[in-house]
């Protein structure tokens, strides 16, 4: 039994709008077990002095891509595994040094990459993964070039894609139930066209009502959820309405949609980080001309669907989506996002709101007793200035996740 004793902290609390000063913080055992607006009086083996910094939960993203070490989807399925899961290592361990505790996977990583983490083998944030996406032929998750033959199906691909092709009830249940068996923690689909892939334009309505329905089924026999990557209004609509819990993107959302989402009680997960980087630094990093053009029908759009989603109170997740070498811009979301919101609703969408999403509220997202000890100690105040969880980590003293120390900088 370890304990660390954490004091005089400023704590962020995301419910609040103010730090609350000389705070203090018990972990033991990877468990937050105490919260005190005093000095904890508990012996403790580790003792940390924060000098009156913030200290606040640790981040959660909830659209990463761990295995999407090129920018260039198409380019994953000729790379060796090998090489590919140690250049996820890196990409994952960059993620914790930002801050970023947990990451939901959309799609790519496996089993054997979140087990990994949870062995200490690569040190990057706990990882939720949605196994390889499911996606109808001719769909966002088919990668074929249009002279591909109709046997070259992505599903056969081996392990380095993030997609695969499944059509029918029967092919659906089965594909579901594969990534679930598989150790999958929800199911992703892919409802409307895309940005990456090259041949659907992106208004195209993914996966039949019959489908989706049928995957969300599975979905909810093992006690979990759908997520479906999804664009426009009625992609969305008909995705909420049969049952999908989590809209992935939904940049091209309008006020009505938006109400239907609320009404439903599901999420979005906006990803503005991914476009920006995209406009500046995709075509360099080896996009196709193909995804330039499509990714102008989605950039524009991204701010004001902040404004549609808000206006009609839709819980709002936090997500990055970044591919390649890209990824190194996943905290510049804040910044996008501070545009519209509040430091404290970004915050918010980052922390608690991941946590009512990934179905884990009261265990992340929050410094509370039960919780696991995912903690940052902050130079500075984030909720004056979102600077403060940017620049690469830089100002932040000490990561903390499940009680293991990554990084500490305070005496």
């Amino acid at each position: 039994m370890t304990r660390i004793h954490l004091h005089n902290c400023a704590i962020l609390d995301p419910r609040e709008t103010e730090l609350r000063p000389g705070g203090a913080v018990l972990v033991e055992d990877g468990i937050i077990r105490e919260v005190a607006d005093r000095r904890i009086a508990a012996a403790a083996e580790v003792v940390i002095d924060a000098g009156g910094r913030t200290l606040m939960p640790g981040l959660i993203d909830a659209h990463v891509h761990a295995i999407a070490i090129d920018a260039n989807l198409a380019n994953l399925p000729s790379v060796p595994t090998t090489l590919l899961a140690l250049e996820a290592r890196a990409l994952l361990e960059a993620m914790l040094r930002r801050g970023f505790t947990t990451v939901r996977d959309a799609g790519g990583a496996d089993f054997g990459l979140a087990e990994a983490v949870e062995k200490g083998l690569i040190a990057g944030p706990r990882m939720l993964i949605s196994g390889r996406a499911l996606s109808q032929t001719g769909g966002h998750g088919d990668l074929r070039a249009r002279t591909a033959g109709i046997d070259s199906c992505a599903c056969c691909q081996g392990v380095a894609t993030l997609g695969r092709i499944a059509d029918g009830v029967a092919e659906v249940r089965r594909a579901a139930r594969d990534e679930l068996r598989r150790g999958a923690h929800q199911i992703k689909i892919m409802a409307s066209g895309g940005v990456a892939s090259p041949n659907d334009p992106i208004w195209t309505l993914q996966y039949s009502e019959e489908e989706i329905r049928a995957i969300v089924e599975e979905a909810a026999a093992w006690q979990t959820y759908v997520m479906a990557h999804a664009y426009t209004p009625a992609a969305i609509r008909r995705a909420v309405s049969f049952g999908v819990r989590s809209i992935e993107h939904g940049n091209l959302i309008d006020a009505e949609t938006a109400r239907h989402v609320a009404a439903n009680d599901a999420f979005v997960v906006p990803t503005l980080a991914t476009y920006e980087a995209l406009e500046r630094f995709g075509r360099d990093l080896g996009i196709p001309e193909v995804s330039i053009a499509k990714l102008k029908e989605v950039r524009m759009a991204g701010l004001a669907s902040l404004d549609h989603l808000r206006a009609a109170g839709v819980k709002m997740g936090f997500g990055t989506d970044l591919l390649g070498a890209m990824q190194i811009h996943q905290s510049r979301e804040f910044s996008i996002r501070r545009e519209v919101m509040s430091p404290i609703e970004v915050i918010r969408a980052a922390t608690i709101g991941n946590a009512e999403l990934l179905q884990m509220e009261g265990k992340l997202g929050t410094v509370a007793p039960g919780a696991f000890a995912d903690l940052l100690i902050v130079d500075g105040d984030p909720l004056r200035d979102l600077g403060r969880l940017q620049e690469q980590g830089a100002h932040l003293k000490l990561i903390m996740k499940a009680g293991r120390i990554f990084k500490n900088e305070l005496s």
